[in-house]
């Protein structure tokens, strides 16, 4: 770490971030607020997928397009799509369409989560049966997952399940894993045997700045290999839950409420004067 605050005083700002911000009274404006909706688990992942997924744009259009699938889905997403057909996901979500997100491709997505929940059973059981306990991330195992989504898509392509091999940061996939292998006041949980230790962290182009400004990195691109790069240095701080910040460091991109880092922390340079409902 190379910043304008020593290691200790980045540790000690972010703890202090975490423990006044990590808390479900924060989470309004955020798509894992839909989460907590949804008490049996084999819906609530299958809305973290979705909700995840959607989150990209501004916050109100998120929540927007959120609310309008799961509406369509109501009161179960997991029992609407184990009587539905591609036929009849496609005809429900026609017209639907989040920023270039269109109604066919959510379609295509459901109906892989559809086939991959018929095969494993869910869609934790699937991401473990894939994974390997010597693997040091979650990278060759978000890969598979990805594969095994696309298997049943038309043409194998989806915007909305981006690949790891090809050097996405996968910001929206990693952010679900978050929500679904932590488990705090904010992130709900439920994938157990999963270490939280293996996460990378969700890389945007705001959590991108703040990390640069951190001095986590020095790459100019906000994709795969900078994500890790940053996750390491998250992991030299905090080894066994490297995504343990994300949530509270990126309050301060959605809530005008909440004060700018410090100057002594990062530098004259960086600006955190961020307006409520800027995209995520």
């Amino acid at each position: 770490m190379d910043g304008n605050g020593s290691p200790s005083d980045i540790r000690g700002y972010l703890d202090n971030l975490y423990n006044k911000y990590n808390r479900r009274s924060f989470v309004h404006p955020d798509p894992l607020e839909f989460l907590y909706r949804y008490d049996d688990f084999p819906d609530r992942e299958i809305v973290g997928l979705i909700a995840s997924s959607l989150a990209y744009g501004r916050v109100a259009q998120i929540l927007k397009s959120v609310s309008s699938v799961l509406d369509r889905m109501s009161p179960s997403p997991f029992r609407f799509l184990a009587v539905a057909s591609r036929k009849s996901i496609m005809n429900t979500f026609s017209g639907f369409r989040h920023r270039f997100t269109s109604g066919e491709e959510l379609s295509e997505m459901l109906f892989g989560i559809k086939c991959v929940t018929k095969k494993y059973g869910s869609l934790y059981q699937c991401f473990k049966s894939l994974s390997h306990n010597g693997d040091e991330t979650v990278l060759p195992v978000l890969a598979s997952f990805v594969e095994e989504l696309k298997r049943s898509c038309n043409k194998g392509h989806s915007s909305l399940l981006p690949s790891p091999s090809k050097g996405s940061a996968c910001k929206r996939l990693n952010l679900f894993l978050r929500w679904m292998v932590r488990k705090d006041e904010v992130d709900p949980g439920g994938w157990t045997g999963l270490s939280p230790a293996r996460l990378i962290v969700p890389l945007d182009t705001h959590m991108h700045r703040i990390c640069r400004e951190f001095g986590f990195t020095k790459r100019i691109q906000a994709d795969m290999k900078t994500a890790l790069e940053i996750t390491r240095s998250f992991r030299d701080i905090i080894p066994d839950d490297p995504a343990r910040y994300d949530f509270a460091l990126t309050r301060l991109g959605i809530r005008a409420d909440i004060d700018g880092i410090p100057p002594s922390i990062l530098g004259d340079n960086m600006q955190c004067n961020v307006m409520k409902g800027e995209a995520l």
